[in-house]
């Protein structure tokens, strides 16, 4: 097992060394607009994964696929040599697809965006179905209360025997 920060330094001349032989050395015609974004090797610093993004479509993207596979070789060999491991680690190249990604997350918000806007627009028209304060306040349950008392109060009338009526 490998030092952690030693398995980053690699993951991390790995990334440097292919954008370098992919820049300079390859002369793939199929090779397209590449970028490579990240590399990840594992603990025991045998395989490595690389990723790449591609300008362009779905065909643009399979002959890049195409032209990293098929120089993979010699990618490998660099790697191994600058590195100098005892065994050159096995590269597996991988699309990256952060910009669909993003897209997708944009879409979603935008959809979010329009729905709250949509609510805020229903709720502007929006009436009660009541009363708008549907409960009584403190103060003007005090001021009701004595009010009905007093009403109360001269509505009872006394009766002949001691009864009282409403």
């Amino acid at each position: 097992m490998s030092d952690p920060a030693k398995v980053r330094r690699h993951a991390e001349r790995v990334r440097e060394l292919v954008a370098s032989v992919v820049r300079s050395q390859i002369k793939d015609p199929r090779l397209g607009m590449i970028t490579i974004t990240d590399a990840r090797i594992t603990a025991d610093l045998r395989d490595a994964t690389v990723f790449y993004t591609v300008l362009g479509d779905s065909v643009a993207q399979a002959d890049t696929a195409a032209a990293l596979e098929s120089a993979k070789g010699l990618l490998r060999s660099t790697v191994g040599k600058a590195l100098g491991l005892r065994h050159s680690p096995t590269l597996t190249f991988v699309l990256d697809d952060v910009q669909d990604q993003v897209k997708h997350i944009d879409d979603l918000l935008a959809a979010a965006r329009n729905a709250d806007a949509e609510v805020q627009r229903l709720a502007a028209q929006a009436k009660y179905a009541g009363e708008a304060q549907p409960y009584r306040v403190d103060d003007e349950t005090d001021e009701d209360d004595e009010t009905e008392e007093a009403e109360e109060a001269t509505d009872v009338k006394e009766t002949p025997r001691g009864g009282e009526t409403r």
